[in-house]
């Protein structure tokens, strides 16, 4: 079931700003996480952390983690940075923040939606739906990225099958 819920331009803008990231391009300007939120009947952005945003974080999953508000529905965008045993790799992640403890009705909408942003970003390689702090625990993660992944944003938590 479709909401109605359209999102803005901007939302296709920065996912292809974070697909296309040219070689020559200077990397402080990349954007790694995007927080979108359904405001005025339309997904938008909310929050926009390029790398140079990053550059006195020491732990970027963790403000990953950190844009997830206990009782509020959200979309995020995150460029992540993981390395498998074999090589590192930069791949985007859909995730669809339904925690618990939000407002049944804003669980609806944002379910309900979900197809809007989704057209709004193709070729998502992974998407996921978080619904509680044990859903996103570093292991259940890498374990929902891929095989073999010993490391993410550059912080080893041991290689898993």
């Amino acid at each position: 079931m479709a909401s109605g819920i359209k999102t803005s331009d901007e939302v296709t803008t920065l996912y292809n700003e974070m697909r296309l990231v040219k070689n020559d391009a200077n990397q402080m300007e990349r954007i790694r996480l995007v927080v979108f939120e359904i405001k005025d009947n339309q997904i938008q952005p909310t929050k926009t952390f390029r790398q140079k945003d990053l550059l006195e974080v020491e732990n970027v999953y963790k403000l990953f983690l950190e844009q997830m508000p206990s009782e509020t529905c959200c979309y995020l965008l995150y460029d992540c940075h993981f390395e498998t045993k074999d090589s590192p790799k930069e791949e985007l992640v859909l995730v669809m923040w339904t925690p618990d403890t939000s407002k049944c009705k804003d669980k609806m909408v944002y379910a309900s939606s979900k197809q809007s942003i989704r057209k709004a970003v193709p070729g998502i390689k992974h998407e996921m739906e978080f619904n509680d702090t044990s859903d996103y625990e570093i292991e259940t993660f890498a374990e929902k990225l891929g095989k073999n992944i010993s490391k993410i944003e550059g912080h080893p938590f041991g290689c898993r099958k």
